[in-house]
């Protein structure tokens, strides 16, 4: 499938990266350690309305969720590069079911799916790919936070496995304009970047 053409929306997925509590909330484990992303906090609204114009033409719409699994005593298994970036993570942060793991309440009721996930890559050790396969999604629309992180690497392992992808450049944002920007630039090389209003029109 190329560029240009129609967007069954039957077939395809709306993959929403990292909108969750402990990321986006004031009371989340980010804004408590420091580091606040204002862009993302207008994510939220937009994305949702991508999400009630994918489900009202059929599409699915998943949502990966950042996890920090705990160990036998029950602190967080962050990796070293991620401690090394978010040294204030403590237990109790993105733990699997809790507050802070869910996704924000804009996406209440619109979330077909959700996968869990350790690494930047919502495919990386999911079972994203089995899911969108046995649904017969054959396009990817991606969105969320951040665009040079979980959003780029998802987008570069969707294009590896054969889904036509595309990057809803409004719908992410990352800690930077110039760093948004990048990435996008980047992401052209393997998806189509477009915007959720331009998306939601183009859906059939």
């Amino acid at each position: 499938m190329s560029a240009g053409e129609p967007i069954v929306g039957a077939k395809s997925a709306l993959v929403i990266i990292d909108l969750q509590n402990d990321f986006l909330d004031p009371k989340g484990a980010y804004a408590r350690g420091g580091d606040r992303n204002p862009p993302a906090l207008l994510l939220p609204a937009r994305v949702a309305e991508v999400a009630r114009a994918m489900r009202a033409r059929g599409g699915m719409v998943v949502a990966s969720q950042f996890t920090l699994w705990p160990d036998a005593s029950g602190e967080p298994m962050v990796s070293p590069h991620l401690k090394a970036l978010r040294p204030y993570l403590k237990k109790g942060d993105f733990a699997p079911g809790s507050w802070g793991q869910a996704n924000v309440d804009a996406l209440a009721g619109l979330v077909d799916v959700a996968v869990c996930k350790v690494a930047y890559s919502a495919f990386f050790n999911t079972q994203l790919d089995w899911v969108l396969r046995r649904a017969g999604i054959d396009t990817v629309a991606v969105c969320g936070i951040v665009t040079n992180g979980g959003v780029a690497s998802t987008v570069r392992d969707a294009h590896m496995r054969d889904y036509r992808t595309l990057v809803l450049s409004d719908g992410c944002a990352a800690f930077g304009e110039e760093r948004h920007q990048t990435s996008l630039a980047d992401m052209r090389n393997v998806a189509e970047v477009t915007d959720c209003a331009a998306f939601i029109q183009s859906l059939g």
